[in-house]
């Protein structure tokens, strides 16, 4: 039972994705250029699979915990949001929004920071009973979030890591293997695409995937291990400078 389970989320997760990929790539609303950037190289690639991932991913999060799924949409929207508010806008990094927030402008990266950061705190608080342990989670899921976001610098980058990290998840049982299957499989739906530059998942999908990674680290760890991940996604967030440029020299 606890097989089939994952088996489902994984395969729900995959399959959403990229019907999710071929109905926005056929219908594509509001105009094709809405929906087209230029990556890393210069050649255009679509946005599609970011809201495909991020549906799909939070869908099959949902039915492991109501949580996480909540945790995964809302750091999709908030992706969603910069990508079409953010785009051309040449800063990056936190400090980068921070300082235009004492500046008095309120930047789209600024409020996808706040967004992701306060659905991870109010997932974190359904997923955990203590107080201390609802706020490490809340740093995880956010946090996680973040780093999946900063490795998305090369075609892959992203989408791989996930799978990476996502991979020795499946071998929990309960909430936590589920959610690590639903993530693997929305990761694994986009990466041939991606890696052959043809779609991108933009901020939308790297949250999205990096909230569902981050609470199958909420749902399958104590406080010791929840303390330490808290630990290890701060700190790659503050050097996310050196995050994204070892990601760029992989």
């Amino acid at each position: 039972m606890i097989v089939q389970r994952k088996s489902r989320s994984f395969l729900l997760s995959a399959a959403l994705t990229r019907a999710g990929q071929a109905l926005l790539r056929g219908s594509a609303p509001g105009g094709r250029e809405r929906w087209e950037r230029k990556n890393h190289a210069g050649r255009p690639v679509g946005l599609y699979a970011g809201p495909a991932s991020a549906v799909s991913v939070a869908v099959a999060a949902g039915r492991a915990h109501p949580g996480a799924g909540l945790a995964v949409l809302a750091a999709g929207v908030c992706g969603a949001y910069d990508d079409v508010a953010g785009a051309g806008d040449p800063r990056r990094g936190f400090r980068a929004h921070l300082g235009a927030l004492r500046d008095g402008e309120v930047t789209s990266g600024a409020v996808k920071l706040f967004g992701i950061s306060a659905a991870g705190l109010v997932a974190g608080a359904l997923m955990k009973e203590r107080f201390l342990d609802k706020v490490l989670a809340g740093v995880v899921i956010a946090g996680a979030a973040h780093v999946v976001n900063l490795l998305d610098v090369r075609p892959g980058r992203a989408a791989g890591a996930v799978l990476a990290l996502g991979a020795p998840g499946l071998l929990r049982s309960g909430p936590a293997g589920e959610l690590a299957a639903a993530v693997v499989g929305a990761a694994a739906a986009v990466l041939p695409e991606d890696l052959g530059e043809r779609t991108m998942i933009g901020d939308t999908g790297a949250h999205a995937l990096g909230a569902a990674l981050g609470a199958a680290v909420v749902a399958g760890n104590q406080r010791p291990a929840l303390l330490a991940h808290a630990v290890a996604v701060v700190a790659a967030t503050v050097q996310g400078d050196r995050v994204s440029a070892w990601a760029r020299a992989l």
